[in-house]
């Protein structure tokens, strides 16, 4: 009767310490992939793993920054681009002044008028 709660405690402690794992590597690649803006391979990642940028954009941190931040911190306009033209306006309008890089702030500012 041990081994069987011993197994099954096992089990359960290795799966969440998975997905935990598997969480911080999408956040750590998406980082990775804006700082040298890499806007084919940001898609490409997102589209194998089903992911969707305004679904993952609150829960990414890139060195305490959000990914739109930390691309314009960056000079990487391609991924921040592609970024702002994806997000709800009402959260692009959220995060514009966050915004370090004139080129975003355009485009955030046009997203948001239309």
């Amino acid at each position: 009767m041990k081994n069987i709660l011993l197994a099954i405690t096992f089990i359960f402690l290795a799966t969440t310490y998975s997905q935990n794992a598997q969480a911080t590597n999408v956040a750590t690649k998406l980082c990775e992939y804006v700082s040298v803006d890499d806007k084919s391979r940001f898609r490409s990642f997102l589209k194998t793993n089903k992911l969707k940028i305004r679904n993952v954009f609150d829960g990414i941190q890139c060195n305490g920054q959000n990914l739109v931040a930390f691309a314009g911190k960056n000079n990487s306009i391609k991924t921040g681009t592609l970024m702002l033209g994806k997000l709800p306006k009402a959260k692009v309008e959220g995060i514009l002044a966050t915004i370090n890089s004139a080129e975003l702030t355009v485009v955030a500012q046009k997203r948001i008028n239309g």
